[in-house]
């Protein structure tokens, strides 16, 4: 599971043959959380809501990045890695 970007205590990953729709994961502390790459909708899981409020700004920024790393991972390709949030 590689982590594609890091900050504020918050690891995001894209899993390789990980099941539809486009999603990526985010890991803060002991929690985690599936969110929709297109619309940034929790599909499962939850972060705290500053966590949460961090990473939809995010994703949000970076939308078209997750989105070609996603395809990467389909394709079984190395993905990039995404700059944090500052």
């Amino acid at each position: 599971m590689p982590s594609i970007c890091e900050f504020f205590g918050i690891s995001i990953y894209i899993y390789y043959n990980d099941h539809a729709p486009p999603h990526f994961h985010a890991r803060y502390a002991e929690f985690e959380a599936l969110l929709r790459i297109d619309t940034v909708e929790i599909l499962g899981g939850r972060l705290p809501e500053r966590a949460m409020g961090l990473v939809v700004q995010w994703a949000n920024l970076h939308r078209a990045e997750l989105t070609a790393n996603w395809e990467r991972a389909r394709d079984g390709m190395r993905l990039n890695n995404i700059l944090p949030l500052e």
